[in-house]
């Protein structure tokens, strides 16, 4: 059988983006919403903070651990991510011959509140309201896709029109079939914007203290709307959310900074170094010293580092 639209430009886009992901990691471009994703080999779960963003991969297969909840990311679909959470992420599969590549377009959700008005959002695929899913990929996605990552050898044409294809982009995820998960971030006044105000909050001080009445009073809600709000949106309740910040920091801290654990546990807002390294163990699977020299092992010094693809 002949080839179809959709096979026909993954197989494009697969070489295309090969051809600029030279080298294993994050890859930026000349647009600096779109950034591309190489691994050469399997990997240890590694610490993400996963903005807003379109995610497509091309080749490959990568879980995605948010929260209690793992995804399995695998060419043929695309990933939908409509608020900043902290995630697991782990390379399941890839080779030098076939690295597992992938695609990333950040979504400003300024830009995709201009679309509100004039767009009827699909009815929730699920009834959830939570801000991160997989869908199939279809032609209608991903042509503009293609079309923005032809443009990156083209500087002149790229300013111009790489901007009508990214609102092009967010046209098609709001009429698909994750459109209404995605515009929730979007919506005045809606529980999406007050959940994605608590989270700033808490990306800005994951080290101080945290008191949900405080936060819930900050973001126009009561303690227990909050509660559920949160974990719905984001699989987590705000203390898991916060704790896991620290712990993806501290691990930062102690692969690229070279700090000592105690000094990493006390830097991100723990009190006691025998907590930190009890949790820390709990969530990256080993002791914080240990963990570090495995990765350092693994992947050296430089490309140790957290991943905030």
């Amino acid at each position: 059988m002949p080839a179809s639209r959709l096979e026909l430009d993954c197989e494009e886009l697969t070489v295309l983006v090969e051809q600029y992901a030279q080298v294993e990691g994050v890859t930026a471009t000349a647009w600096p919403s779109l950034s591309f994703f190489r691994a050469d080999s399997p990997s240890d779960r590694s610490c993400a903070m996963y903005e807003p963003c379109l995610g497509v991969l091309l080749q490959g297969n990568k879980h995605i651990l948010l929260g209690d909840e793992r995804f399995e990311q695998e060419n043929g679909n695309y990933l939908i991510n409509s608020i900043d959470v902290p995630v697991t992420a782990q390379v399941m599969r890839a080779s030098p011959q076939e690295p597992c590549l992938c695609i990333t377009l950040r979504l400003d959700p300024v830009r995709i509140g201009e679309w509100l008005s004039e767009v009827k959002l699909p009815k929730p695929a699920a009834a959830t309201a939570r801000g991160f899913a997989l869908s199939p990929l279809n032609t209608e996605l991903l042509d503009p896709l293609l079309r923005l990552v032809r443009l990156l050898d083209s500087p002149r044409d790229l300013s111009l029109l790489a901007p009508l294809i990214e609102r092009e982009l967010i046209y098609r995820l709001l009429t698909g079939e994750q459109g209404a998960r995605l515009a929730q971030i979007a919506v005045v006044g809606g529980q999406g914007q007050h959940i994605a105000r608590a989270i700033q909050w808490l990306k800005q001080h994951y080290n101080k203290p945290l008191r949900i009445s405080d936060l819930a009073n900050m973001v126009n809600m009561s303690a227990s709307s909050l509660h559920h709000h949160f974990r719905e949106i984001t699989a987590m309740s705000p203390l898991q959310y916060q704790k896991l910040l620290r712990l993806h920091e501290a691990r930062r801290l102690l692969l690229t900074e070279g700090c000592d654990v105690a000094t990493a546990a006390h830097r991100v807002g723990y009190e006691s170094p025998s907590q930190f390294s009890r949790e820390y163990s709990r969530q990256h699977g080993a002791p914080p010293l240990r963990d570090v020299n495995r990765l350092r092992q693994v992947a050296g010094d430089a490309s140790g580092a957290v991943d905030l693809h």
